[in-house]
């Protein structure tokens, strides 16, 4: 990667982070009054809309077998099971700490990368595991009162390695226009939600009050459409535990949002975990001479399918 072409990955990698960063303050104004797999579905319909009609106007055509496949797959880790896990899990979660959570998102994309032999691991890597299991201890349990229900924490861990996974599977199959491979995913993960929410007999209502839907309007425009769109472009070009490291930067931006637009206190408890969980992270997988070494995999990567 040229010089040029890695300041470009890296400029728009910081962009969608901070954008990213209203994401889960955005999921918590809708889980007010929106059932949480209705919520989440309704978004991803709407944002596989849009992005449908831009896939349409860029006359990009519909990929085709092991790369439909890929999508379907990526759409279903990381649209359906992961949002469906991460909307259960913020209900009784603040924005902050919730997305503290999701920050061992690029030490588990680690691990899967390594078992489905695509990167290398070094022991520095189950140190920092260690270190982020410790810190999510310490965040999930910081007061008898301010405690993390064990199911949403549980449910917020499962949606980290639905994201994940979904990382690993970019680089198993054919490569797929970021457009493209977001429409498709968001088709294929919006069905999953909505059959969820059917299933578990959520009220399929759309929403009356206002900060509800400027949170959706957010959630789909920017949180969904643009930001998926900008981390497929990353992740195409970095190996998928690198392009991971956006889920260690989201937190810092979301506490900023979450204590401003929705009054979490950011306390001695959210701080201490918060920073051994980025230790973790740093020490499993950012530390100065980590080099993620992506290995061969089975389709190819070097141009876009459609």
């Amino acid at each position: 990667m040229s010089f040029t072409s890695e300041r470009l990955t890296l400029t728009v990698f910081i962009a969608m982070s901070v954008l990213a960063g209203g994401n889960a303050v955005g999921v918590r104004f809708s889980n007010r009054e929106l059932d949480p797999l209705w919520g989440a579905g309704l978004r991803f319909s709407l944002a596989a809309m849009v992005l449908l009609v831009i896939m349409v106007a860029m006359r990009q055509a519909i990929p085709r077998g092991k790369a439909l496949a890929g999508a379907v797959l990526y759409g279903l880790f990381s649209f359906g099971g992961a949002f469906a896990l991460t909307y259960y899990g913020l209900e009784r979660v603040q924005a902050g700490i919730g997305q503290t959570l999701l920050a061992i998102v690029p030490l588990a994309t680690l691990l899967l990368a390594f078992a489905q032999g695509q990167e290398r691991l070094h022991s520095a890597g189950v140190v920092g595991t260690l270190l982020a299991i410790g810190g999510i201890a310490v965040v999930s349990g910081v007061t008898a009162a301010d405690s993390i229900p064990l199911l949403s924490m549980l449910a917020l861990v499962g949606a980290a390695i639905c994201f994940a996974e979904a990382a690993v599977l970019v680089h198993r199959f054919p490569s797929v226009h970021p457009v493209a491979l977001n429409a498709i995913g968001m088709t294929s993960g919006a069905i999953f939600l909505l059959s969820a929410a059917l299933i578990a007999g959520n009220r399929f209502a759309l929403p009356e009050k206002a900060a509800t839907w400027t949170a959706i309007v957010f959630l789909v425009f920017v949180g969904s459409v643009l930001v998926f769109v900008l981390y497929v472009f990353v992740l195409q070009r970095w190996a998928a535990s690198r392009a991971s490291y956006t889920f260690v930067l989201i937190p810092i931006f979301t506490v900023i949002f979450s204590a401003w637009l929705d009054d979490e206190k950011i306390g001695a408890g959210l701080v201490v975990g918060g920073l051994l969980v980025l230790a973790g992270v740093y020490v499993g997988a950012l530390r100065p001479g980590h080099v993620a070494v992506k290995q061969a995999h089975t389709g190819p990567t070097d141009r876009h399918t459609g």
